[in-house]
């Protein structure tokens, strides 16, 4: 009886040229842009067969535990002028429901997320016409004047492209060091969509193309701030688009170290342009979701080893199928989230930390609180702030 290798026990049924594919992933080979287009195309046991790779390689490169953040979402504010097809979260200031929150407002909601056990809260807003360069650092100095120990996940790399040419003639990189000195801790790897003009040129041409996103990336991270990175997918995009992102975030990592994790983010398309009116797919499904997570963790190894699923996006029991195909990361408690929730999104906005905890466990795996950087983090018994106010309301945009 011809005895059979682990590589050939694993990868029966396989077509040749995913298995082709997965045995360079399973020798812990690196793989190639070809190989992302040839593992994007996995169906049936092809994608069982993926996952089951991805979840072994998870399993070496970071262990049984799954890990997840307390953090709150917060968005200053919906008014933009942008005009990306694919938002549905964008308002013009004369709309009824348009808001720019107040300083106090922002201060309020991180110091209520601070008492809620918190670790961390995400800013980011649509790109306001009327704010000058120095409104993010005025956000920084008030939130970090009353809660200092407070990390800031802030200001995307569209809203520093923005900001920057505001800043009366500050460098990229002086601005970017300001906004450390001032408190920032990192800035999400948003606004990059697909890192690939020939798509962003359709879905958002007015935003900051792929090379502007790059620089103002990898110039954070030469100043010491560190970022998530993103993909959106489920729309236009085609299979090398994807191979390309990911490979141009690869090679970032390798220069920079800065990326702290990878989250695919599956496109909503209920209340958007680009769906409705230019004829986009009807976002993700089951498979790409999947395949998304599976490869990712397969593409980015070793250079990035925190694959997170977003929950928002996805739900919560997809998830669990996400964090058994390659993902180890859970996300954030977000305590409130607007920009998938007005595309059209039906997972809710907020999730507590003794949930994530069960269904993490449901699957047989362990929880643990990490903070945005990924150390350990032991949650104070009791929070100290100072007595709230009121909160603020939004100032409508029908006041500027």
């Amino acid at each position: 009886m011809t005895t059979m290798n682990l590589s050939d026990r694993i990868l029966v049924g396989a077509t040749h040229a995913v298995r082709a594919a997965l045995e360079k992933a399973l020798a812990g080979t690196e793989l190639l842009r070809e190989d992302a287009v040839t593992l994007l195309g996995a169906e049936g046991r092809d994608l069982q067969l993926l996952c089951l790779v991805a979840d072994l390689a998870r399993a070496e490169d970071v262990g049984d535990e799954v890990s997840y953040v307390i953090c709150r979402n917060i968005n200053s504010t919906n008014i933009c002028y942008v005009g990306c097809s694919f938002c549905g979260f964008a308002r013009h200031k004369h709309e009824p429901d348009a808001y720019d929150r107040p300083l106090e407002d922002t201060v309020s909601r991180a110091r209520e997320a601070w008492e809620r056990g918190a670790s961390e809260v995400c800013i980011q807003g649509g790109i306001h016409p009327n704010k000058d360069g120095f409104w993010y650092r005025d956000m920084l100095r008030a939130i970090k004047a009353e809660l200092p120990d407070l990390h800031i996940h802030a200001f995307s790399p569209e809203e520093i492209h923005f900001a920057v040419k505001k800043a009366d003639g500050m460098s990229l990189r002086d601005y970017l060091a300001m906004l450390r000195d001032e408190g920032l801790g990192t800035i999400p790897g948003t606004a990059a969509e697909i890192l690939d003009d020939e798509v962003r040129k359709i879905i958002s041409p007015r935003k900051l193309m792929t090379d502007r996103w790059v620089e103002i990336v990898t110039t954070a991270h030469e100043v010491g701030l560190r970022s998530s990175s993103t993909l959106m997918y489920g729309h236009i995009e085609s299979p090398h688009h994807i191979a390309g992102h990911l490979d141009l975030l690869r090679s970032i990592q390798k220069q920079t170290g800065g990326f702290t994790e990878f989250v695919p983010l599956g496109f909503i398309h209920h209340e958007t342009q680009l769906f409705n009116e230019d004829g986009s797919r009807p976002g993700a499904t089951m498979p790409e979701d999947l395949r998304l997570i599976a490869i990712s963790r397969l593409f980015l190894r070793p250079w990035i080893t925190n694959i997170q699923i977003s929950w928002v996006k996805m739900g919560k029991k997809l998830g669990q199928v996400a964090l058994m195909s390659g993902a180890n990361d859970f996300g954030g408690t977000l305590m409130e989230e607007s920009i998938s929730q007005a595309a059209g999104s039906e997972h809710g906005d907020h999730i507590e930390p003794e949930e994530i905890e069960r269904l993490i466990r449901d699957i047989g795996r362990t929880p643990w609180e990490r903070t945005t950087t990924y150390e350990r983090r032991k949650r104070p018994a009791i929070r100290s702030a100072r007595p709230a106010p009121e909160p603020a309301a939004p100032v409508l945009a029908g006041g500027y």
